[in-house]
């Protein structure tokens, strides 16, 4: 009987004298130990330091042309070759990694603005707002992402802006549904209908109480988002509609380089590993914050 007490105050004492780092500390602290998501984070950082400071420190001029250096193989003077007009593949590249990434962030920012209030206000309205937005949603969904992207940039007319504008108007609607199913899942719990009691209005509830725990999952959705969104500015630019040249851009790269790649290989590789990287890195970051944020992943 004395042991059992013994251990029950243990117990209470190691209870007590544990740290509570609240719901967002707790997140924190699982995603740093997720490894996935760590190395998701370190590629992360090496490229948006190569789109930050990499210009600011190339040895070459992205436009440069210098045709006596043409298809030069990878070297100590140009690490990863030149193409068809001597231009250092190396450094277009870098400059590549600051459009991809503000085409990816800007887009990916339009579309979780604009959906995740389309999707608060499906969730929370009545049945009749919430069949119009989300039927509108359901209709933007059902286009192939990119066949969707290529009709509104014919309309929108070429260019890394439009692209921003075509990519961004692809994924509001998975915003939407996100945004919407957590809304419904919040919308009827006892703190909303304290504070409709307590004579909060609609838009009140809606960014105060509703929003901050809707947030987990669109913060996901966002990493995840990102990743595509590189993706389709590559694709895009590789059909000729995103960036124009002289511009650098690696879905332009690869296009440029896949008539050279018995020549010059490394023309299309370079720029394809940019990409996948990236691409990889936005998704173990994802991966974890999805771990990190879902309490019911918990272990």
């Amino acid at each position: 009987m004395a042991s059992t007490t013994v251990a029950k105050i243990g117990i209470n004492e190691a209870t007590q004298t544990q740290p509570s780092r609240g719901l967002w500390g707790d997140a924190f602290y699982r995603l740093i130990r997720h490894r996935l998501a760590m190395f998701g984070a370190f590629v992360l950082l090496v490229v948006i330091f190569m789109a930050v400071l990499g210009p600011n420190t190339a040895a070459y001029n992205p436009e440069t042309m210098d045709f006596s250096a043409r298809f030069a193989p990878p070297s100590l003077t140009h690490p990863f070759g030149t193409d068809d007009f001597g231009r250092d593949t190396f450094t277009r590249i870098v400059y590549g990694a600051r459009v991809s990434l503000l085409v990816g962030i800007i887009a990916v920012s339009l579309a979780a603005t604009v959906g995740t209030i389309l999707g608060m206000i499906a969730g929370y309205s009545n049945r009749i707002a919430d069949e119009v937005i989300m039927r509108s949603m359901d209709v933007l969904y059902a286009f192939p992402a990119i066949l969707l992207a290529i009709a509104i940039l014919a309309a929108l007319g070429k260019g890394v802006g439009n692209a921003m504008i075509a990519i961004g108007i692809v994924y509001i609607p998975i915003f939407a549904r996100i945004a919407r199913g957590a809304v419904l899942s919040v919308r009827n719990e006892e703190f909303i209908t304290a504070a409709r009691a307590l004579g909060a209005g609609d838009i009140r509830i809606l960014s105060t109480h509703i929003f901050p725990n809707i947030l987990s999952p669109i913060i996901v959705e966002t990493s995840l988002s990102l990743a595509f969104a590189i993706l389709a500015e590559a694709a895009l630019s590789f059909f000729g509609l995103g960036t124009q040249p002289p511009d650098p851009s690696w879905g332009r790269m690869l296009s440029e380089g896949r008539g050279y790649f018995r020549q010059s290989v490394w023309l299309g590789i370079f720029p394809g590993l940019a990409i996948m990287f990236t691409v990889m890195g936005f998704n173990f970051l994802g991966d974890g914050l999805r771990d990190a944020l879902d309490p019911r992943l918990k272990r």
